[in-house]
């Protein structure tokens, strides 16, 4: 081994002192091939070169030119440097073609220690030796086998360039429709046909990008040895704003790519079965509440119970999957709450005549409380940004009010329409508010609270039964009042009474106090008017009176008692009052006369 490196050594020194004295001699091919014989291509091919341009007749030299021009060949990368690998092979493929042309018995003969990697055994002869047809058949094969290595590499690269370019057209074609939706929410809510296109090109282009990538794959096996061994895996495109962004690098063995097709198909086969029909049934429904409108101008009847009917609970939740606050599902809402304002007003409109001042009290709220929900959604829908919600909902906008001009004047309208009732029904609402705190009989107003300017000064209001007080013509006389309370607050048992004056003057009210009773059925009042202060004989005075529903007052007595009174109990099968107060009582008999 150490002679052969030494002799290695000793040919390169001799070869370059050749090639390097100003090429005063020529480089000596039995020198060269001691480095050829042993393999060292590298070193050899400078002085390879060198004698071949100065003798083209040795094809033991084209022999070897061959061989090194193969050998870089094999060490191209095939994909990074196609051009160089083809272009070496194409020289191997001439060279060898040169060996062959000039391949002689008598080269073979004269120079058979060139060709000792022929040297074979004979099967007829059993002796060793070195044949011209099999060097011939060698050089075929060579041929051969770089002829269908140039189809193979040529096919390789084909492969893998569709591939990579496949995959950046489905990339930019993925990225145009990440630029032009916001959202994956409006991705599927503006759909057209423009998009299926898109989806359909994106699935087939991509389609052929892997079938690309599996021929690329097959085909680069057939090389053998290249220094590749890719895999693709595809992951799922699971955010639409931020997946699929990224190339995949084809050159690696672990490639990372995202399937664009599953994505595209997933898309269309949504829109396709989902929103496809969801659209659908929007304009359905839509259609639905118009005929309400219509059934309730033409017929004026109110259309509340066919109201629930239309709240479809399956569509709010398709939409509500894609859209957490859809725009159609706002626009019925306001559509459905002006069909349930204008149906109560319709409702109410029979009771228009009623005396009942509590009912129109609470008919007037029903109809304040359907103006509220009708506002508060066209509130909502004046400040939502339209323009953008009328883009993911076009077709249904387009489709139910011809564009979005005249949805914004349909809820301009609605929004001034419920404003101007609502003013109206405010003012409505006051006055009914105000009639609750009063009772009509004749000509006088009878206050039903506290501290309100008028002559009447109510002790006790029981409410929607009766009331009693004190009536002042002036701060120094008084009378005593019953009124029963009626629902259209006009009073229909009235009955007023003296009082003991000097105990109930005007400046002595805040100490009149009164206290009633009265039967289950509402027949029998009686009422008790007393001062909690005492007067100069240190008693209580009062006033007690006995009303009746049918004939009026039945009597009334001033008396004084020794205690302040508390309560009021009947024995209805002695017809007999008790004053209670403390721990003392007396009795009131049937006819007002204290019991002894």
């Amino acid at each position: 081994m150490k002679m052969a490196k030494v002799g290695l050594i000793r040919c390169i020194v001799v070869l370059f002192f050749c090639v390097s004295s100003t090429y005063a001699q020529k480089v000596k091919y039995k020198d060269l091939f001691g480095l050829l014989g042993s393999k060292q291509y590298e070193q050899a091919e400078p002085f390879l070169k060198r004698y071949l341009k100065d003798n083209d007749d040795n094809p033991n030299a084209f022999l070897f030119m061959g061989i090194i021009f193969q050998e870089k060949a094999a060490k191209s990368d095939i994909l990074k440097q196609t051009k160089l690998a083809l272009a070496n092979i194409d020289s191997a493929i001439i060279f060898y073609d040169k060996a062959y042309a000039t391949l002689t018995e008598k080269e073979v003969k004269r120079n058979d220690e060139y060709y000792q990697a022929y040297n074979r055994r004979d099967l007829r002869t059993g002796e060793f030796g070195v044949k011209l047809s099999d060097i011939q058949f060698d050089l075929e094969k060579k041929r051969e086998a770089l002829r269908e290595r140039v189809d193979k590499i040529k096919m390789v690269k084909y492969y893998f360039v569709m591939t990579d370019s496949l995959y950046k057209k489905s990339n930019h074609l993925y990225v145009s429709l990440q630029n032009k939706f916001p959202d994956e929410t409006s991705l599927y809510l503006r759909y057209d046909d423009t998009l299926i296109q898109s989806l359909t090109s994106l699935a087939v282009r991509f389609d052929s990008c892997t079938k690309m990538f599996d021929s690329y794959k097959n085909s680069l096996a057939s090389l053998g040895k290249t220094g590749y061994n890719p895999k693709l895996t595809l992951n799922d495109i699971l955010n639409f704003k931020t997946d699929g962004t990224t190339l995949a690098d084809f050159y690696a063995d672990d490639i990372q790519g995202w399937d664009y097709k599953k994505f595209a198909l997933r898309v269309k086969e949504i829109i396709e079965k989902e929103i496809v029909p969801m659209q659908v049934n929007l304009i359905n429904c839509d259609v639905e509440i118009n005929k309400l409108r219509d059934k309730m101008n033409h017929d004026s009847v109110s259309v509340r119970g066919d109201i629930a009917k239309l709240i479809n609970q399956t569509l709010l939740e398709q939409l509500k999957k894609f859209d957490s606050d859809p725009l159609p599902i706002d626009i019925f809402n306001l559509k459905i709450s002006d069909l349930e304002y204008r149906s109560s007003l319709l409702e109410h409109k029979s009771f228009h005549d009623s005396t009942n001042v509590k009912l129109q009290l609470d008919l007037i709220q029903t109809e304040i409380k359907s103006l509220g929900k009708l506002d508060s959604i066209a509130s909502k829908l004046t400040n939502r940004d339209l323009d953008q919600n009328i883009l993911n909902y076009e077709h249904f906008v387009s489709n139910t009010f011809s564009n979005s001009i005249v949805l914004k004047s349909y809820i301009k309208a609605l929004k001034e329409y419920g404003d101007r009732e609502r003013r109206k029904k405010d003012k409505e609402l006051v006055m009914r508010k105000e009639s609750l705190k009063w009772l009509i009989s004749g000509l006088d107003s009878i206050p039903l609270t506290l501290y309100v300017k008028s002559k009447f000064k109510p002790l006790i209001v029981v409410e929607d039964k009766y009331t009693i007080g004190l009536a002042y013509s002036d701060s120094l006389n008084c009378t005593g009042y019953f009124y029963n309370i009626l629902p259209s607050h006009k009073a229909q048992v009235k009955a007023t009474f003296p009082v003991e004056k000097t105990s109930f003057k005007l400046s002595r009210l805040p100490n009149v106090k009164a206290l009633s009773y009265s039967d289950v059925a509402g027949q029998i009042f009686y009422l008790l008017i007393y001062s909690n202060k005492v007067n100069k004989d240190n008693k209580y005075p009062f006033t007690i009176a006995k009303i009746y529903r049918s004939d009026g007052l039945a009597w009334n007595f001033n008396y004084t008692l020794a205690f302040a009174p508390t309560g009021l109990t009947f024995k209805s099968d002695v017809g007999e009052l008790a004053i209670t107060g403390d721990s003392q009582k007396i009795g009131i008999d049937k006819n007002g006369r204290i019991i002894k």
